[in-house]
């Protein structure tokens, strides 16, 4: 006799909607679906287990009476239209509790190797002035204007790895995990930092365009400097009143585009054809942060930055549209990238020197064969 097991319908919808998955994806899968959620029939176990498992959800959830209350372990500054974001997804929290388990395996890492902290996470406060903050920012980093390459992928990686190599774990992926799957939804976060003073680790969504990337990523680095852990979407239309994101995002702006630049830009120049383009070139940002900052220099006025914003986002969105997917490109690339350069080496090293079990490598940093560690080991130059 099939034995059938009786779970609220309500928590089938919201597993349902925390995997950001329609009622009609899910009912290919599950044809009685909507009847469960009805309360008008119900799943055996092993059709809910395999439910769980597509929705993301940790089964113990589904025989809960009520859908728990899931939230977000660091400040959440994202807006939408200036309103706050509730319900994060399993993609969101998948993604934000393994970059916290590599950061707990690094500060450990960190400790037993007698690293010393970062002097400047949390060297600065809000009332630092935005010129100030990023020129040091700037300094630390060696990221002046001359220094960025020739394209959006030259400056981004120029940048990653000067934060690589004064300690910052950086992540960028597009995916959760190792599930390509599993796509990131960059108009639900670009990115978090989880500030440590050992193991400051900033993740950026690697679903977004890389001059969006760019931007998401000066802005996790003041939160560094800050000393402010968060999640954000740095949306540049927002006028947030929060004063920490505020100040995050204009220290961001000031870092790649210093406002004395934009200065002599006239009304008549944003207009005209591709001046705008040029000028996101030059600096390696994104069309709308050289909006932002034509803003920010006091040239537009607020409804003017609203509306030439809004039909520039609209070119920006059809063009990625008409892309071809994110590419995955070569394994050992890319890996390096998700889970930081400088934790992967870690993490093989401590491995390979018996401190951490294989398991629990393979687990951190995505993969499950010893053959593709050796392989990496090799790319990083830890294994010769």
């Amino acid at each position: 006799m099939t034995v059938r097991v009786r779970v609220e319908g309500s928590l089938l919808t919201w597993a349902r909607d925390r995997s950001k998955l329609s009622l009609e994806v899910l009912s290919s899968r599950f044809p009685a679906l909507a009847a469960w959620e009805r309360g008008e029939a119900a799943p055996t176990l092993k059709q809910l287990e395999n439910y769980a498992h597509a929705t993301h959800t940790p089964i113990g959830y589904l025989f809960l009476s009520t859908p728990p209350e899931e939230s977000i372990p660091i400040p959440d500054y994202r807006t939408i239209g200036d309103t706050g974001v509730t319900r994060p997804s399993a993609d969101l929290l998948d993604t934000l509790y393994l970059c916290q388990q590599r950061q707990d395996w690094y500060r450990d890492f960190a400790l037993r190797n007698r690293q010393d902290p970062l002097p400047f996470v949390g060297s600065l406060n809000t009332s630092v002035q935005i010129i100030e903050a990023a020129a040091q920012m700037r300094t630390v980093l060696s990221f002046d204007v001359s220094q960025r390459g020739n394209t959006w992928t030259d400056a981004l990686k120029t940048l990653l790895e000067e934060a690589d190599a004064k300690g910052i774990l950086v992540m960028v992926n597009g995916i959760v995990g190792s599930n390509t799957h599993r796509k990131l939804d960059p108009n639900e976060f670009r990115g978090f930092a989880l500030v440590d003073d050992l193991a400051p680790v900033i993740f950026i969504n690697g679903a977004d365009t890389k001059a969006a990337q760019i931007f998401t990523l000066a802005h996790e680095l003041a939160h560094v400097w800050l000393g402010e852990s968060a999640i954000s979407d740095t949306d540049l239309t927002s006028s947030t009143a929060n004063v920490v994101e505020r100040w995050c995002s204009q220290v961001a702006a000031e870092f790649l585009v210093p406002i004395d630049t934009i200065r002599g830009v006239s009304v008549d120049e944003i207009v005209r054809d591709g001046e705008i383009e040029r000028l996101a070139r030059r600096f390696k940002v994104s069309t709308l942060a050289i909006l932002r900052r034509i803003y920010d220099a006091g040239i537009l006025t607020w409804e003017q930055y609203r509306r030439v914003y809004t039909e520039e986002l609209e070119r920006v969105l059809r063009m990625m549209e008409e892309r071809t997917g994110i590419g995955g490109g070569n394994f050992y690339n890319t890996q390096p990238l998700r889970v930081s350069k400088r934790f992967a080496r870690a993490i093989i090293i401590s491995t390979m020197e018996g401190e951490t079990l294989h398991r629990d490598a393979f687990r951190m940093l995505g993969f499950r064969k010893v053959s593709t560690f050796h392989q990496l080991a090799h790319r990083l130059g830890v294994m010769h």
